[in-house]
Parts: structure tokens; C-alpha cells; sequence
């Protein structure tokens, strides 16, 4: 370890430690510079980033404040401009206002946020940027100094090592130079021990004295050498030692501490600096946007302010000399003529007819426009709907999180793409020209009601009708014309009797409204279009008109005034009571309307015996009468006392035999239940097989004949028919049938395969018909009163 060339190898690596400290050192302060370039260079472009945004704001704010001057002036020199003097601003024009007026303010922030820019945000940064130069500077100073200070100590430690070494190798030669000349003195001594003195020749003893004092004198001397040696080693080696000591903390503290230190004199205050500018930008930013958004507040308050009434009040208001309506026009008699409008005989019958007339027109118009109203409102509604659909919201398309790919999609798919723009378009115009339509019809209607009302309440005002609610002038009508039933009643009436009553859902399923307007305006005329026993009318029009005259009369065929006394019937638990206290009700009305009530009631349950096919038992028969014939008086709760009219109307359809009086008690028209041209009885071909009414043998006429007294007659099928009940039977088209008798219009009593049922005319050719009797009245089969039912389809005889 002590050889020279261990030294020289020991030196080496230190000065290798040396040299590749103060590389470090150098590449130190070149990385510190490298980042304070960037950091100037960073901020340039922040400078020159922030002075071409404010002049593209300054920019945006002229051209803003150039827009909203160009329309402020043209609105100026309007016509609403003097609406906003008079503070009778239209709402849409003040949304108008509020929108160039968060031009302007736009303008003025934009200005403001230029101003900010320039005038604050690159002043600031260009501050930061000579901070970063000088604080670099100073930093790099004090860097050089704390190179210098730890090059010395490396420098010190490299001197105190090459001392140590240098007296260690010294020790270790005055070491080796003293072992030899020990050894010197111990070959000596022995070889005196060996050799008696007593041979010795007396002349060498002082020669051998001599050189022993002589070893013994350079002993001592390499003795003291070594000492001295010694010691500044060890003098050495504990410099090197305390030196090293020093040397390693001072490098430690350097890299651990010093260099951080370092680092953050350079970065004294910059991410601070720079903080507070990007503030300012943020605060600049979101007042801009705070700003902004107070302004889009009142533009939506407005919006929600928009208002289509007021603003048509407020116009109306303005112009009120071109929208007030005109003077009445006053009757101007010809030569002091006075009269008004005379009910004196002979004009008092033609009056009171007109005034029916116009009642019952009346009615029926009230109605349909109705109708058409509420198809108005509905169909507003739906307008409605579309118009304030929610379409407006575009947070999507502001999505940043998304690529431009994604968003343009997820746009394309929404209500916003052109498609479903386009489509929505088509069917707001199609809504919108079927409301016109419909508010044409509609003011067309209240228009003719109008004029009609007019002409009604002057003819009720000069006939004196004032308040009342009996029927004295609707049924004097009815004497006069002499008819106990209604035209209109009876006709329906006997044409769902001979055609619908198996007709499913009648008086529920609304029929065609044109037909019911065609049927009722031939009513008006004084004809009657269901009487060629054609069966050419929809039914369910017909049951329509029905139900229309009835909800259509001005005080229903139930009086107001008993509808208390009605409704407290359903209290009574016992049926015979509650059928008896009705009774004594309805005998207290006027004898025409009872005879009326009888006739329909007995309708009504002939009609209810046929639910098994047309669905309508007593109770929904009295769903569909009951607010037709007993009018809920102002005041009560419509929902609860519904249900209680229909308990009423149940009840008197189901007993109305045990609640009218009958024919001998009280004259007027009877309901028949087959109404055949004279023909006593009838039954339904969907019975089952087997079952009939049983004949009235007083008039005389004789049961169903047997099949063997019938001629019978061969048909062929020009269709495939499925029967559709049990009565009805089922063949193939070119089958052979054989045809025992026609049992109505449309039906024959026949045979096929040995069952015997019923046969549809329409579907099969009859090879021959001559001589067929009908077996009810002998009479050959043809026109009407020569034998043919007239009745309802599969009504037989």
C-alpha cells in the first residue's frame, strides 16, 4: 500500500474526483440558463399572444358597437320607437331593445378587456421577464462563488492528501532504514558472543569497540529519524482525515442543500408573478362572462315575458280608433212606421214555428261548434307543444371533452340535425294549415250562431217566453204539425229498430259527422231521409243525429227543477220503492213528455236485450243517455252526480213497462219492438236455433209453417262465408243450398249439409223464385206490404 506507484494511482483518482466535480458544477449553470431561456422565451409568447388578442377584442368590440348602432338608428326612426316614449313597448320589440342594448354592453366589455390586456397583463409579463434576467444573474454570482469556496476545499483536501502520503512514505523509509541497521546491531553482537574474548587478539578489541559504537550511533540517529518521520505522519493523516471530513459535508450540503437553495433564487417569485397575471386574465375573463350573463338575464326575462295578449291589447289600445267597434245600427221605420217585430195573428204560428225552427237549429249548432272547438283547442295544443318544444338547448355542440368528429355526430343524431329539423317543419306547417281550417269552420259557425241567437232571443222576447222551462211551445209545435212524437225520434228510432240492433257499440261508437250533418240538416227541411227503408245509412250516424236532438233541446226531456228529486231515489235500497217514487216523479211532467219518455224508453230496453251482440247492457246505454237527458244544474259536482244519473237512466230503461203508463192510460204512440210493415212478431237470426217470440193469435195469424209446406228453392254460393254464430251458416263458393224461405232483406232460413240456419242473400244466386209465399202473410215477395221484411238484418216472420 505504500509503493509509489499505489500513490501515484491513489492521486489520480482523486484528481479524476476532482475534475469531474467541476464538470458538474459547469453543466450546473448551464442547465439554470437553459431554463431561464425557456422561461423568457415562454413569456414572449404569452406577450405576443395576449397583444394580438386584444387587438382582436378591440376589433369584435368595433365591429359590435358598429352593429348595434346600424339597427339603433334604423329602430330609432320606427314606429315602436314612439311605443317606448309612450311606454307602451310591444313585448317582442322590447326584447329587441334588450338585445342591442347587450351589444352595446358586449362592445364595452370587450373595450375594457383590450384595455386589460395591454395595459396590465403584457406590462406584467414583460416585468417578469426582467425579473427572470436579473434574478439568473445574481443567482449565478452566488453560484460562482459557492463553486469557487468548494473547488478550494477539494483543492485543500487534494493538498493535505499528497502531504499525508508524501510523510507516510517518508515513515515508511526511515522505518525500513532504522529495521536494517537493527539488524546491523544484532549480527554484530552475535558474532561477539561467538568468538571468546580470550582468542581475540588483543590488538582488534578497539577496532571491534568501534564499529559497534559506530551501528550503535546510526541506530539511535535512524531511531530519531523514524520518530520524527512518525510523526509528522500521523500530523498528516489527521489533517487529511479532519480535511476529508470537511471536504464531504461541504459537497453534501452543496448538492442536497445549496443547489435547491440555489434553484430557488432563480425561481424567486416567478410561478407567484406569473400566478397573478393569469388571475388578472381570469378575472378580465370571467367579469367579461359574469357581465354577460346579467345581460342575457334580462334578454330572458323578457323572453318570458313575451306575451301574444298584452301585446294584443296594448296595439288595440294604441289604435283604438280603428279597432273600436262601430255605432249599432238603429231601425229606421218607413213613414213613421214603429212596429218592430209584430206577433199578433196570423204571423204568431208562422213566428212560433221560426222560432222552433231557429231553437232547434240553434242547438244543433251550439254543438257542432263545440265540437270544432275543442278540435280547435286540441289542435292549438298540439301547435302549441311543437312551438314551445324544448330544441333550444346546444350544450352538446359546446362538448370540448369530445373530438370535432364525435361531436359533429352526436349533432347529426339529436333533434338538432337538418333532418329532424326538416321533418318537425313539415308537420308544424301540415298542424298549422288543419288549425286554419278548423278556425275557419269554427268562426263560420259562431258567426251563423250569432246572427241565428239574435233572431231567437228577439222572437223569444216578442212571444214572451222569457224564463220558462216547460215544454208548452215545443210540444204545441208538435200538435200543430200533428205528430206526438218528434219526426226526427221516431224515424231514427224505427231505423235502428229495423237495422241496428245488433249493431256493437251503438250510441258509444260516434258515426261519420258529415252523414249526421247531411241526416239533420233533411231533418231541418221538414223531410225525412231514413224513410225509403234503405238500408243506406250508417247506423251508428243515425244513433248520432238521435243523440244530438235530445242533448241538443234547450231544456232537457227531464226538468232541471226535478233532478233532486230524481237523484235522491238511488237512496232507496228496495227496488219496487225506488221504481215506484220515479214513477210518481214522472207522472207529474206534462203528457207529451211522457209520451215521448215511453217511446224511447221502450226503445231502449228492446235495444239492451241485444248486448250479447251490440254490447250495450242497461248500465252502458245509460252512460251514453244519461248527460244526454238529465243536465247536471249549476253548482253540483258533476263527477259524483254523473254516476247517480245513470243509476237513474238504468233504472227506467230496465222498468220502464212498471214506470210509464201504459197505451189505455195514457193515448199517444207506442213503441213496437218489430216494426215490419204490420208484421206481429220477429226474431233475431242470431239466436240460437229454436227460439221465437210467441205470435199473438188474437190478430189472427198462424205459427212458422214446416219446412215440408215451404216450396223449397235451390241457390248456389258465389262466395266462401264463415258463419258468425251458431244460427249463421258456413259453406264454400259453388256449394249447393237449399232455400226454405227469405226471412229478411238480407237473410233466408235455408239448409246446407244437413244443418238447417242462415243464409246470406249477398253471397248466393237463386235459381228461382217465382211463386215463393212468405208463409206469415201469403204474399208474394217483393215491394213493400207484398210480404218482405222490412225488418232489421236476420229479422224473420
Amino acid at each position: 500500500a505504500g509503493s509509489p506507484r499505489e500513490w501515484r494511482r491513489d492521486l489520480c483518482a482523486r484528481y479524476e474526483d476532482q475534475a469531474k466535480i467541476r464538470t458538474q458544477l459547469v453543466e450546473q449553470f448551464k442547465c439554470l440558463e437553459q431554463q431561464s431561456e425557456s422561461r423568457l422565451q415562454l413569456l414572449q409568447d404569452l406577450q405576443e399572444f395576449f397583444r394580438r388578442k386584444a387587438e382582436i377584442e378591440l376589433e369584435y368590440s368595433r365591429s359590435l358597437e358598429k352593429l348595434a348602432e346600424r339597427f339603433s338608428s334604423k329602430l330609432r326612426g320606427s314606429r315602436e320607437h314612439q311605443f317606448k316614449k309612450d311606454q307602451h313597448l310591444l313585448s317582442p320589440v322590447n326584447c329587441w331593445y334588450l338585445v342591442l342594448t347587450q351589444t352595446r354592453r358586449e362592445s364595452r366589455d370587450h373595450a375594457t378587456l383590450n384595455d386589460i390586456f395591454m395595459n396590465n397583463v403584457i406590462v406584467r409579463l414583460s416585468q417578469i421577464s426582467e425579473d427572470v434576467i436579473r434574478l439568473f444573474k445574481k443567482s449565478k454570482e452566488i453560484g460562482l462563488q459557492m463553486h469557487e469556496e468548494l473547488l478550494k476545499v477539494t483543492n485543500e483536501l487534494y493538498t493535505v492528501m499528497k502531504t499525508y502520503h508524501m510523510y507516510h512514505a517518508e515513515s515508511i523509509s526511515a522505518e525500513s532504514k532504522l529495521k536494517e541497521a537493527e539488524k546491523q546491531e544484532e549480527k554484530q553482537f552475535n558474532k561477539s558472543g561467538d568468538i571468546s574474548v580470550n582468542l581475540l587478539r588483543h590488538e582488534d578489541r578497539p577496532q571491534r569497540r568501534s564499529s559497534v559504537k559506530k551501528i550503535e550511533k546510526m541506530k539511535e540517529k535512524r531511531q530519531a529519524k523514524y520518530s520524527e518521520n512518525k510523526l509528522k505522519c500521523t500530523k498528516a493523516r489527521n489533517d487529511y482525515l479532519l480535511n476529508l471530513a470537511a471536504t464531504n459535508a461541504a459537497v453534501s450540503k452543496y448538492y442536497i442543500h445549496d443547489v435547491s437553495d440555489l434553484i430557488d433564487c432563480c425561481d424567486l417569485g416567478f410561478h407567484a408573478s406569473l400566478a397573478r397575471t393569469f388571475r388578472t386574465y381570469l378575472s378580465a375573463e370571467y367579469n367579461l362572462e359574469t357581465s354577460r350573463h346579467e345581460g342575457l338575464d334580462i334578454i330572458e326575462n323578457a323572453v318570458d315575458n313575451l306575451d301574444a295578449r298584452s301585446d294584443k291589447h296594448t296595439i288595440m289600445d294604441m289604435c283604438n280608433q280603428v279597432f273600436c267597434p262601430p255605432l249599432k245600427f238603429e231601425f229606421q221605420p218607413h213613414m213613421g212606421d214603429e212596429v218592430l217585430l209584430s206577433a199578433q195573428q196570423p204571423v204568431q204560428t208562422e213566428l212560433l214555428m221560426r222560432y222552433h225552427q231557429l231553437q232547434s237549429r240553434l242547438a244543433t249548432l251550439k254543438i257542432e261548434n263545440e265540437e270544432v272547438r275543442k278540435t280547435l283547442d286540441a289542435t292549438m295544443q298540439t301547435l302549441q307543444d311543437m312551438l314551445t318544444v324544448e330544441d333550444f338547448d346546444v350544450s352538446d355542440a359546446f362538448q370540448h371533452s369530445r373530438s370535432t368528429e364525435s361531436v359533429k355526430s352526436a349533432a347529426s343524431e339529436t333533434y338538432m340535425s337538418k333532418i329532424n329539423i326538416a321533418k318537425r317543419r313539415a308537420n308544424q306547417q301540415e298542424t298549422e294549415m288543419f288549425y286554419f281550417t278548423k278556425f275557419k269552420e269554427y268562426l263560420n259557425g259562431s258567426n251563423l250562431i250569432t246572427k241565428l241567437q239574435a233572431k231567437h232571443d228577439l222572437l223569444k222576447q216578442t212571444l214572451g217566453e222569457g224564463e220558462s222551462q216547460d215544454f208548452t211551445f215545443f210540444f204545441s209545435f208538435l200538435k200543430d204539425s200533428g205528430q206526438a212524437i218528434p219526426l226526427v225520434v221516431e224515424s231514427c228510432i224505427r231505423y235502428i229498430n229495423l237495422y241496428g240492433l245488433q249493431q256493437q257499440g251503438i250510441f258509444r261508437v260516434p258515426g261519420s259527422q258529415v252523414e249526421v250533418n247531411d241526416i239533420k240538416n233533411s231533418f231541418e227541411r221538414g223531410e225525412d231521409p231514413l224513410a225509403d227503408d234503405q238500408n243506406e245509412r250508417d247506423i251508428n250516424s243515425v244513433a248520432g243525429v238521435l243523440k244530438l236532438y235530445f242533448r241538443g233541446l234547450e231544456n232537457p226531456l227531464f226538468p232541471k227543477e226535478r233532478f233532486q228529486d230524481l237523484i235522491s231515489t238511488i237512496k232507496i235500497e228496495n227496488p219496487t220503492e225506488r221504481v215506484h217514487q220515479i214513477q210518481q216523479i214522472i207522472v207529474t211532467l206534462p203528457r207529451a213528455v211522457i209520451v215521448v219518455m215511453r217511446y224511447l224508453f221502450a226503445f231502449l230496453n228492446h235495444l239492451s236485450q241485444y248486448s250479447d251482440e251490440n254490447m250495450m247492457d242497461p248500465y252502458n246505454l245509460a252512460i251514453c243517455f244519461g248527460p244526454t237527458l238529465m243536465h247536471i244544474p249549476d253548482g253540483q259536482d258533476p263527477v259524483s252526480c254523473q254516476a247517480h244519473v245513470n243509476e237513474v237512466i238504468k233504472t227506467i230503461i230496465i222498468n220502464h213497462e212498471g214506470i210509464f203508463p201504459s197505451h189505455r192510460e195514457l193515448e199517444g204512440p207506442v213503441y213496437e219492438k218489430c216494426m215490419t210493415g204490420g208484421e206481429e212478431y220477429c226474431d233475431s237470426p242470431h239466436s240460437e236455433p229454436g227460439t221465437i217470440d210467441e205470435v199473438d193469435h188474437d190478430n189472427g195469424t198462424e205459427p212458422h209453417t214446416s219446412d215440408d209446406e215451404v216450396e223449397q228453392i235451390e241457390a248456389i254460393a258465389k262466395f266462401d262465408y264463415i258463419g258468425r254464430s251458431p244460427r249463421e251458416l258456413s259453406f264454400k263458393k259453388g256449394a249447393s243450398l237449399l232455400l226454405y224461405h227469405r226471412a229478411s232483406e238480407d237473410w233466408w232460413e235455408g239448409r246446407h249439409n244437413g244443418v238447417d240456419g242462415l243464409i246470406p242473400h249477398q253471397y248466393i244466386v237463386v235459381q228461382d223464385i217465382a211463386g215463393l209465399v212468405c208463409p206469415s202473410s201469403g204474399e208474394g215477395l217483393g215491394g213493400r206490404g207484398d210480404g218482405r221484411v222490412t225488418g232489421q238484418r236476420g229479422c224473420s216472420v
